[in-house]
């Protein structure tokens, strides 16, 4: 008997099609409600039916980048990936990735254009896509917005902890995987070492816009956005809430330059809702992905 990969979500994203299967040639949504290393407050697991619910409650149209999701190409909605708790974190997160491997084995990322938008969940999620397109793409741009610089070789005895997500990404990257990371304001002395060594860590806003429009239109893109990017004082509901952070109108100038360029994946990670019991945070969340569905319709 084949085992079970993914478990229907509450309610399908908005306008999202329900597929059992990653869609060729299209924006695939999957939620993965992993939290199992979260060290700080838990309650990232139920973020992504948390999303998928407030979005029915939002408009479909963004005056931002002027598009509508009833006038999109369409998406799907492939629920939520299975993730056990056996009380065993590392485990969990083990035999959730494998179920990832078994739901994408033998499929052509780069040739069938596979694309993932992914809610997590906690941070430590994105290893099991990023390393995906780290494959898929041998030229692949990671773009990084967090608090946190993520760069810890393990983390409170997890290998695969949210702390460490962008280190374990490090292991599988060629000569011509590039990183670029924004926001970052919270770190260990040798974290912001390794980010100065490398030039990883895009000095301002401009800067980090600067960086994208400035690549080649077909360069692929992957961006992963833990949720503690943004301010506390406008998103609460987060497990790690850091201080002077970003606001949205940041993240919208990023999301125009990246609208003419390839992003081929993304995940929105570390929302937590019982964090935010107003639910202002989950409404916050849910027009981040709003915003970043719509920016995969690139203009031509």
């Amino acid at each position: 008997m084949t085992e079970a990969l993914l478990q229907a979500p509450k309610r399908l994203y908005r306008t999202a099609l329900a597929a059992l299967s990653p869609q060729p040639h299209s924006l695939n949504m999957i939620g993965f409600g992993f939290d199992g290393t979260a060290c700080f407050r838990k309650g990232t697991a139920i973020a992504p039916d948390a999303i998928r619910l407030v979005a029915s409650d939002i408009e479909s149209y963004s005056p931002y980048l002027d598009l509508d999701l009833e006038e999109t190409a369409p998406f799907y909605d492939l629920g939520n990936l299975i993730v056990q708790q056996s009380g065993d974190p590392h485990q969990d997160y083990l035999a959730a990735h494998a179920r990832f491997t078994d739901l994408t084995a033998g499929l052509d990322f780069a040739g069938s254009g596979i694309k993932f938008l992914t809610l997590g969940g906690e941070h430590s999620i994105s290893y099991s896509f990023i390393a995906k397109y780290l494959q898929a793409f041998p030229d692949l741009v990671l773009l990084h917005l967090d608090a946190h610089a993520d760069l810890r070789d393990g983390y409170q005895g997890y290998h695969y902890s949210h702390a460490s997500v962008i280190r374990r990404c490090l292991d599988h990257f060629g000569p011509d995987h590039q990183l670029l990371q924004f926001g970052i304001r919270s770190g260990t002395k040798d974290e912001y070492a390794w980010m100065r060594a490398h030039q990883t860590l895009a000095p301002s806003l401009d800067a980090f816009v600067a960086f994208i429009e400035g690549l080649p239109r077909e360069r692929p893109i992957y961006l992963t956005l833990d949720l503690d990017y943004f301010d506390p004082a406008f998103l609460p509901g987060t497990g790690t809430p850091e201080p002077g952070g970003q606001d949205f109108f940041s993240f919208i100038r990023i999301l125009q330059a990246l609208r003419h360029k390839n992003m081929v994946a993304a995940d929105v990670v570390e929302l937590s809702p019982p964090c935010d019991l107003s639910g202002n945070s989950d409404v916050f969340a849910t027009k981040v992905v709003r915003e970043l569905i719509l920016a995969f319709h690139r203009e031509g």
